[in-house]
């Protein structure tokens, strides 16, 4: 939170100056000590946010290659002369503890082109496909490794 109270402080303010941000460190930390005292929000929960800072950039690169290799595949799909495209449900359960993780992993697959979660339900997905290619490992995928891995030692539900 303090990163992002900072950050924002530049972004309003336009320019980076010393000035400026001298004044956005004192006023993150403020803001930080408010939310801190206010709104449930402690320095564990600080510390945890940034120990998984890295993990959770590398989610995101390979949510982002994996929505390009998706989209490679569907225009594929399109382009060739193949006649028929065979659309399938995969039902799969995960080990995933958390609802926000059992969330992520569900936005992830429909963000994915080619593939929308039709439903969540406890801990079982079930995923509508293009193609059976776009179905392969969706279980035991990385998504699945990087959630469990930002859930561990979590801040919770």
């Amino acid at each position: 939170m303090y990163l992002l109270y900072f950050l924002l402080w530049v972004i309003f303010n336009g320019s980076f100056t010393l000035e400026i941000g001298l004044i956005g460190l004192i006023i993150a930390g403020v803001l930080l000590a408010f939310t801190c005292k206010f709104m449930d929000y402690g320095l564990a929960q600080e510390f945890w946010v940034y120990r998984k800072s890295f993990l959770f950039f590398k989610y995101i690169c390979l949510l982002v290659k994996e929505i390009v290799k998706a989209n490679m595949s569907v225009i594929h799909m399109i382009l060739s002369q193949r006649e028929e495209v065979e659309p399938l449900l995969v039902s799969f359960h995960s080990d995933l503890k958390s609802t926000v993780g059992k969330a992520f992993l569900a936005n992830c697959i429909t963000l994915t082109p080619g593939t929308i979660t039709v439903t969540l339900e406890e801990s079982k997905y079930t995923v509508h496909c293009l193609d059976d290619s776009l179905a392969e490992g969706m279980q035991d995928s990385q998504f699945v490794e990087y959630i469990r891995q930002l859930e561990g030692s979590g801040n919770g539900d």
